[in-house]
């Protein structure tokens, strides 16, 4: 679920599975592919799942049930939360508080960001409307997101992962890396490297007709925020607690969090070669994979459940023998020294 920009066509929900005579391999994918013999196969279906591993309708309705409510709670705390962050290390107005609050909203950013991909999912709100609202104005813009843009490409990720329309190839491709290639994407994006980038490409977009009405509102909306803070007497707040957590902390977190979903994954109709599954415990739920999103592939299975369910559904791919712990990652830790585990190339 990486958050960079997106631009290929929206269509259905689900969308074609390619065909077979399409589906061609990218020899820069697959390095991390689970080996054949570790995923079991014939077990599908069941009484309760499809061969695709998607639930039998009566279930996969339960499933797919969206909790307006809960999600209309969890959206207002969030702003709350990063107000009051914000708020605090102002009053107390102390460099570590200024640290603390640093990472905090970074964390913010990576909530922002996966609730604006429910509401990407339509997963938000079951009247559309209030879905895409909330999506654009109280969960994308604000965070540096073209929400129509991004749905648009996520949906391709999801159709073909890994296929010719796949927008975030390059993020996944060639793992495992060496060390010290892995080492130097992490101090790229740290340092600000990588958010420049997608910042020249956000300017880039005000003089392109098709992308410059979501480029004026990203950035008509961190003026207004800018507007805010100078009003208040503190327009540093904004460079240091918005700002800059979006251009370092935020771009590390997104990397991290997106190889470990997909990087070294394959072109495959089988959605345990295109998204890893790993143990989820409290420390990165924290701060990387909040509300449940961490379940993934259970999410690349049937993207149409909301992410508060996901783990029931993941539950049901391991009841069904789907899922093992035999290519289950035990930790991030472990998936991402994996990653980094590729040969340094020898001298000539």
């Amino acid at each position: 679920m990486a958050v960079p920009e997106h631009s290929a066509a929206v269509t259905g929900a689900d969308g074609p599975e390619p065909a077979a005579d399409e589906f061609i391999l990218d020899p820069r994918l697959g390095g991390m592919v689970p080996a054949p013999e570790v995923i079991p196969n014939g077990v599908l279906p069941t009484d309760r799942l499809l061969a695709n591993g998607k639930a039998i309708p009566e279930i996969r309705a339960e499933l797919r049930k969206i909790p307006d409510l809960r999600n209309a709670v969890t959206v207002a705390w969030l702003w709350i939360e990063s107000v009051a962050i914000v708020v605090a290390a102002a009053w107390l107005a102390h460099p570590v508080a200024y640290v603390v609050a640093f990472f905090l909203m970074g964390r913010a950013l990576v909530r922002f960001n996966i609730l604006g991909h429910e509401a990407v999912h339509r997963t938000l709100f079951t009247n559309r409307a209030v879905n895409d609202f909330v999506g654009k104005w109280l969960l994308s813009y604000h965070a540096w997101v073209p929400f129509e843009l991004y749905r648009r490409g996520h949906m391709d990720h999801h159709r073909d992962e890994m296929g010719p329309k796949e927008p975030d190839t390059a993020l996944y491709a060639n793992y495992p890396i060496t060390r010290a290639s892995f080492r130097r994407k992490l101090i790229r994006d740290a340092t600000g490297q990588s958010g420049w980038k997608i910042l020249k490409g956000l300017l880039r977009g005000l003089r392109n007709a098709r992308t410059r009405p979501v480029a004026v509102r990203i950035l008509g909306f961190q003026a207004v925020l800018l507007a805010v803070a100078t009003a208040v007497g503190r327009p540093e707040l904004w460079l240091l607690l918005w700002f800059l957590p979006w251009m370092t902390l935020w771009r590390v977190v997104n990397r991290l969090r997106a190889i470990a979903e997909h990087g070294g994954m394959t072109r495959s109709k089988d959605r345990r070669q295109t998204a890893h599954h790993v143990h989820q415990s409290w420390f990165p739920r924290f701060w990387m994979v909040p509300y449940s999103v961490g379940w993934h592939l259970a999410h690349h299975v049937d993207m149409g459940v909301p992410c508060w369910n996901l783990r029931k559904f993941h539950d049901e791919l391991v009841a069904a023998g789907w899922v093992t712990d035999q290519y289950v990652w035990p930790n991030y830790r472990t998936l991402w020294r994996a990653l980094s585990a590729g040969e340094e190339p020898q001298p000539v």
